[in-house]
C-alpha cells in the first residue's frame, strides 16, 4: 500500500513558494558539473565522495582519524593506507598524487599537505570559528545578511566530571562573551523584533548529556539531579545577561529521560515564565508526533509558550546500527520518505497550535521550508512564533532566499577546534554526499517537479522494516526463532531508556527482596535432599545481609548423585534431539520470563550491577537457543555414501558431564556448560561456586520446570576440594566443563588425565582460566572511544571477568594525554552498592578477594607509580579502581591474574613492541586495540595472540554465535562457548559403513 501525503489545501501554496525558493537558488545548479575542473581541492573531495561510494566511505575514515595524526608523513601514510584500499577506485587526480613510494619524500610530504589543507578547508565551511573571537566574527556577518544565530560548542565527548564542569563554564564564558559583543550591535528589526516585542540577540544550544559524565537513562533519577542543577546554573545566568537558551536532542536512548528532565524543570516557579527556551525534536523517530503531542499538552498546561526546534536527525545510521545489534524495534524511520512527511506532518501540528508553541523548522529542503511557510501564511501565524532554521554552510542559497521573503532565520553555527570537530564535519558530510539529499539532488540537476514533489511513503513497507528489529525480540518471547541473513538472532537485552524496563527492575528488586534468606537444598535423582552442611551466601554490597542458605552435599550424596546419572544416562541418550533441543527452548523462555527476577539475584548475590546482570540473562537465553539449534544440526550427521555403499558420520554422547560453573557469571557460564552436556544427550551435574550458589539454585528451579527427568539434570553445590575433587576424579565421569581459576583448572586436567581403577574411557576436559588481558592504544585512535572502553573493559564489574583489561598498552606519543584522561575518567565513576542505578564499580565478591587484590595494589605500589587509587565504601567488600602507570611490562601487576579494578597503563615506543608486550603473558583470552591506522588493524588481525581480540570497541561482553567466546596457551583448553564446535566436546563422533550390495545387485540413484 502506498501512501502519498494528503494533497491538502496547502499543497498548492507549497508548490508556488517552492518553485520561488527555488528559482532564487537556481544560479547554483551548473555548479555540479563544473567541480571536478575547479581547482579546489576541498570542491573535488566531495566531488569524488558524491560519484563514489567507495571512496566516501574510505575518504570519511581518513578525515575521522586526521586528528591524531601530528606529522605530514602520518598524514601520507594513512592517506595511502585509505585511499590505496582495493575496495577504493581513485579518480585519475588523485591516484596520481598517491604514487609516491616513500611518505617522506616530497611527493609524500606535498600529498599530505595538498589533502589536509582541503580538509581544513571543508571544515570551516561547516564550523563557524575556531574560538569565540573568530565565532563574533562569524554572526556579525550573518547578523548583516540579516539572519540570526545560535552558537553550539563542539569538542571532546565529555567522558569526566572535570569537563562536564568545564562544559557549563565554557558555555558561561560564551554567553558573557557574545552578550557583551551584542552591545555594539544596531538592531535589525527582521531578527532583533517580532509583532513589536524584542527578541534576544544571543541564543545558544547545549546538549543535556553533557552536563553529567554519567548519563544514563538507568539512574534517571540521579542523571536528573545532576543535570538539572548545572541546567539551573546556565539557565540563570541566561536571563541576567538577556541570552536565549536551546536544548539540543541527541541520541534516541536519551530522549525520553531529556524530555522529563526539561518538562520538570521548566516548570518550576523560577522558570515557568521563561519564553527565551527551546526544545528540539527529531522527525526521523517513528515516536516524534507523539511526542509532540504531548509536550504541547504540557505546554498548554505550563501557560507559557517555549520553543519547538523541528529537524530530520543526525545519528540515522547509529540509531539503525544499535538497533540492530541489540535486536530492538527501529526507533527511526528506514526510508527517506517517511521522514520527510513525518517531518510536514509535525510542521503542521506545530504551526496550528501556534498560540501555545514558538515553531522553528530546520531543514535544507526547499520544500520542507515552502511547506511551512505554506501553513504560517494559510494560518496568520504570528512572525514572534515562527522562524526558519539552517546549519551553518549548508543551504546557504535557500537561507537567503527565504530572508528575502522577509522571514526570521536563524543559522545553527558550531563552533570549536577543527579537530575535535570532526565527528560533527562526518556528520554534515555524509549527510551533504547521500544519495537523498536534497541538496545534492539540487546540484544534480533532477528535475523540479521531482525535486518538489510531496513524499510519498510505502506504508507495508515502512511497518515491515520496523518489525525487523521488534520481530526478532518478540518472537523470543514464546520461543520461536528468526533467521536474520542465515544466522542465529539473540535474545534483546532490556532497554532501560524505556521506562518499563526501570519499572520492572524495581518490581524485581521488591520481590526478590522478601525471598532473602531461604534455604535451598541441593537436588539429587529429581529430589531435594537435606544436608548436614550449610553454607550463607552474603550480599557482597552489604554482608550483613544473607541473600540465602545453601546445603552444601557430602561426599556420600555425591556419590549417589553419580548412580542417579548412570542410572538414567541409557534413558536420556535415547531421547530424539528433537525432544531434548524442546526442553531448552522451553528453558529459554522460562528465563525470559523471569529476567528481571533472575537479575535481581544476580545484583544482590555476586554484585555484578543491574545492566550487566541484565545482559547475562540475554546471554544464559541465547546458550539455551544455540545450541538446541546446533545439537539438530548435528544430529543430521555427513553423509559420504558411493555407489554400492553408505558412509554415514554421526555422533553420540559420551556419558555424564561435571560441570564446575565460577561465581562471576553464575548465570550465563553454568547454564551455558550445563545445557550443552544436557542437549548433547549426556547427564549432567551442576557443582556451582558456593558464592554463587542461589543463582544456580534458580537455574535449577527453571531446568526442572522445563522437562528434565529425574537423574539426568542435578544440583550438586559442595566444597570445591572435597565434592568437586571427588567428582573429578570419579571413574564414571566422561566429561569434566570447568571455568575458573587456572592453579584450579590446571589440577583437574591433571587428575583428569589419571586413569582411575574401574575407568574404561579417557576423561575430556574443557577448561577456561583466566587471562592478562590487554588493550593496545597507538597514536591513531580515538582517544573518546579509547578512555571510555578502557574504563569499561577494566571496572565493568569492578575487573572480575576472565576477559576484563587488566593492562593497557600505549605507545608514548599519546602515552601522557591517555593517562591523564583515563584518570579522570575513572574518578567520575559512580562506586557503591551494586542495586543502586547509579552504580558503575560494585563490590568485589567476598573478603578473600578483597584481601587479595589489596596485596596486589601493595605490590604495585612498590613496583610502579599510582595514577589513581579511589576510596570505597566501607560496609561492603569494596575496592576503588586502582590505576598504575609506568608500569614494567614484567611487573608482577603486568603478569599475574589479579581479577579485580586494578589497572596497569604500560608505555612503549612503536607499535611493534606494543604487540610484543601484550603477547609476553602466559595467557591468551581476550585483547584489544584503539587504532585507525588499517596496516596495524591488519597487523594485529594476525600477531595479537587471543582468543578473542576486538578492535575500536570494548574486550568484555561476548555475545553467543557473533564472538564465540575463548583462549589458548594457558587461558584455557577446548572449543570456543558460544561457537560452532562446542557441542563437539561433548560427543563422540563415529562412522557407520554399510556394504548394500547383495549379490552384485545394488541401487544405483539416478539410474532406472
Amino acid at each position: 500500500m502506498v501512501l502519498q501525503v494528503q494533497t491538502s489545501t496547502y499543497e498548492a501554496k507549497t508548490q508556488e513558494i517552492a518553485k520561488q525558493l527555488l528559482a532564487a537558488t537556481q544560479e547554483n545548479r551548473s555548479f555540479f558539473a563544473s567541480l571536478r575542473d575547479q581547482m579546489r581541492w576541498d570542491d573535488k573531495l566531495l566531488a569524488w565522495a558524491m560519484s563514489n561510494p567507495g571512496l566516501r566511505v574510505q575518504l570519511f575514515r581518513f578525515i575521522d582519524t586526521l586528528p591524531a595524526l601530528h606529522s605530514k608523513s602520518e598524514i601520507a601514510s594513512h592517506l595511502q593506507e585509505y585511499l590505496g584500499d582495493e575496495s577504493v577506485e581513485l579518480p585519475a587526480a588523485l591516484k596520481g598524487m598517491l604514487n609516491f613510494a616513500n611518505p617522506d619524500s616530497v611527493p609524500g610530504q606535498v600529498a599530505a599537505t595538498t589533502v589536509g589543507t582541503a580538509v581544513e578547508t571543508l571544515a570551516h565551511k561547516y564550523i563557524a570559528g575556531e574560538n569565540i573571537k573568530q565565532v563574533i566574527k562569524t554572526v556579525e556577518r550573518l547578523r548583516k545578511e540579516k539572519m540570526a544565530f545560535t552558537i553550539d560548542l563542539l569538542g571532546e565527548a565529555v567522558i569526566t566530571e572535570a569537563e562536564a564542569q568545564s562544559y557549563l563554564e565554557r558555555y558561561l564564558e560564551l554567553m558573557q562573551q557574545l552578550v557583551e559583543a551584542s552591545k555594539n550591535w544596531a538592531v535589525i528589526p527582521a531578527i532583533d523584533e517580532a509583532d513589536g516585542e524584542p527578541l534576544p540577540k544571543v541564543q545558544v544550544s547545549v546538549k543535556l548529556t553533557a552536563f553529567y559524565s554519567q548519563f544514563d537513562p538507568l539512574d534517571a533519577k540521579g542523571s536528573e539531579q545532576r543535570v538539572s542543577d548545572r541546567i539551573r546554573i546556565l539557565l540563570r545566568r541566561a536571563k541576567e545577561l538577556g541570552a536565549a537558551v536551546h536544548f539540543d536532542m541527541e541520541q534516541y536512548a536519551y530522549k525520553d529521560i531529556t524530555l522529563n528532565i526539561l518538562k520538570k524543570l521548566l516548570v518550576e516557579e523560577e522558570f515557568r515564565q521563561r519564553t527565551d527556551i527551546g526544545i528540539t525534536i527529531q522527525a526521523y523517530l517513528r515516536d516524534s508526533e507523539e511526542d509532540v503531542k504531548n509536550v504541547i499538552s504540557w505546554l498548554k498546561q505550563r501557560g507559557y509558550p517555549l520553543t519547538i526546534r523541528l529537524v530530520k536527525g543526525a545519528y540515522w545510521d547509529q540509531e539503525t546500527i544499535k538497533a540492530a545489534q541489540k535486536h530492538w524495534p527501529q526507533p527511526v524511520y528506514n526510508d527517506k520518505a517517511a521522514t520527510d512527511a513525518n517531518f510536514e506532518t509535525i510542521t503542521q501540528l506545530l504551526l496550528e497550535n501556534h498560540q501555545y508553541v514558538y515553531s522553528a523548522i530546520g531543514s535544507h529542503n526547499v520544500r520542507s521550508h515552502a511547506r511551512a511557510i505554506a501553513i504560517a501564511e494559510s494560518l496568520n501565524v504570528p512572525r514572534r512564533r515562527f522562524e526558519l532554521q539552517v546549519l551553518y554552510g549548508m543551504g546557504d542559497k535557500v537561507a537567503k532566499a527565504l530572508v528575502d521573503r522577509g522571514y526570521r532565520v536563524r543559522v545553527y553555527c558550531p563552533y570549536g577546534e577543527l579537530l575535535p570537530g570532526m565527528a560533527y564535519l562526518i556528520r554534515r558530510l555524509l549527510e551533504n554526499t547521500a544519495n537523498s539529499s536534497f541538496l545534492r539532488q539540487n546540484l544534480e540537476n533532477r528535475p523540479i517537479e521531482e525535486l518538489l514533489a510531496a513524499p510519498v511513503v510505502d506504508v507495508s513497507h515502512a511497518e515491515a522494516q520496523r518489525e525487523v528489529g521488534a520481530a526478532a525480540s518478540a518472537d523470543l518471547n514464546f520461543g520461536g526463532r528468526r533467521e536474520e541473513n542465515g544466522g542465529f538472532v539473540g535474545a534483546a537485552d532490556t532497554d532501560y531508556a524505556e521506562e518499563e524496563g526501570r519499572r520492572k527492575a524495581v518490581e524485581a528488586f521488591a520481590s526478590v527482596r522478601q525471598q532473602l534468606g531461604k534455604t535451598y537444598l541441593p537436588l539429587v535423582n529429581g529430589e531435594y535432599v537435606n544436608t548436614a552442611e550449610f553454607v550463607d551466601s552474603l550480599n557482597p554490597s552489604n554482608f550483613s545481609e544473607v541473600v540465602g542458605k545453601v546445603g552444601l552435599i557430602s561426599v556420600e550424596q555425591a556419590e549417589q548423585a553419580m548412580k542417579a546419572a548412570k542410572a538414567a544416562f541409557p534413558g536420556w541418550r535415547k531421547t530424539p534431539v528433537e525432544e531434548r533441543a524442546r526442553i531448552l527452548r522451553k528453558a529459554a523462555d522460562l528465563m525470559e520470563q523471569r529476567r528481571a527476577e533472575l537479575s535481581a539475584w544476580m545484583v544482590l548475590e555476586v554484585g555484578k550491577p543491574v545492566k550487566e546482570a541484565d545482559g547475562e540473562v540475554s546471554e544464559a537465553i541465547d546458550f539455551c537457543r544455540y545450541y538446541a539449534d546446533e545439537m539438530e544440526r548435528l544430529d543430521k550427521g555427513v553423509i559420504y555414501d558411493i555407489p554400492g555403499e553408505t558412509n554415514r558420520y554421526i555422533y553420540q554422547p559420551r556419558g555424564i558431564a561435571v560441570v564446575i560453573s565460577p561465581w562471576n557469571f553464575p548465570l550465563a557460564i553454568a547454564c551455558g556448560m550445563t545445557v550443552a552436556a544436557l542437549v548433547s544427550g549426556n547427564c549432567t551435574l551442576l557443582k556451582p561456586a558456593e558464592t554463587s550458589s542461589v543463582i544456580a539454585a534458580k537455574l535449577t528451579e527453571i531446568l526442572v520446570d522445563a522437562g528434565f527427568p529425574q537423574g539426568v539434570f542435578q544440583y550438586v553445590p559442595g566444597k570445591g576440594s572435597q565434592v568437586g575433587a571427588y567428582l573429578v576424579n570419579h571413574p564414571d565421569t566422561h566429561v569434566i566443563a570447568f571455568t575458573g581459576s587456572q592453579e584450579v583448572g590446571c589440577r583437574i586436567y591433571a587428575d583428569a588425565a589419571t586413569l582411575k581403577p574401574g575407568q574404561k574411557h579417557m576423561k575430556r576436559v574443557i577448561a577456561e582460566m583466566g587471562g592478562k588481558n590487554a588493550i593496545i592504544v597507538d597514536e591513531s585512535a580515538d582517544l573518546d572511544q579509547a578512555v571510555v572502553g578502557v574504563v569499561q573493559s577494566a571496572f565493568g564489574y569492578s575487573g572480575q571477568k576472565c576477559s576484563a583489561c587488566s593492562r593497557v598498552v600505549v605507545l608514548e606519543p599519546i602515552y601522557d594525554t591517555f593517562v591523564q584522561r583515563l584518570v579522570e575518567a575513572t574518578k567520575s565513576l559512580n562506586i557503591g552498592e551494586a542495586e543502586l542505578p547509579s552504580t558503575q564499580v560494585g563490590p568485589v565478591i567476598d573478603a578473600n578477594a578483597r584481601d587479595r587484590i589489596r596485596e596486589y595494589i601493595e605490590k604495585g605500589k612498590a613496583e610502579a607509580q599510582l595514577a589513581l587509587e579511589l576510596p570505597a565504601p566501607e560496609h561492603g567488600y569494596f575496592i576503588g579502581p586502582v590505576i598504575f602507570s609506568e608500569v614494567s611490562p614484567n611487573a608482577v601487576i603486568s603478569q599475574q591474574e589479579i581479577f579485580g579494578p586494578v589497572l596497569a597503563v604500560i608505555r612503549v615506543k612503536d607499535f611493534q613492541e606494543a604487540l610484543a608486550v601484550a603477547n609476553g603473558t602466559n595467557y591468551a583470552l581476550t585483547g584489544g586495540l584503539y587504532s585507525r591506522t588499517p596496516s596495524h588493524i591488519q597487523q594485529a588481525q594476525t600477531e595479537f595472540e587471543v582468543g578473542n581480540l576486538y578492535i575500536n570497541r570494548t574486550i568484555t561482553g561476548a555475545i553467543v554465535a557473533r564472538q564465540p567466546f575463548g583462549g589458548f596457551k594457558l587461558s584455557g583448553v577446548g572449543s570456543k562457548a558460544g561457537g560452532p564446535d562446542y557441542l563437539l566436546q561433548f560427543l563422540e563422533p563415529r562412522a557407520v559403513t554399510e556394504n548394500i550390495q547383495r549379490q552384485g545387485f545394488a541401487p544405483i540413484d539416478g539410474v532406472d
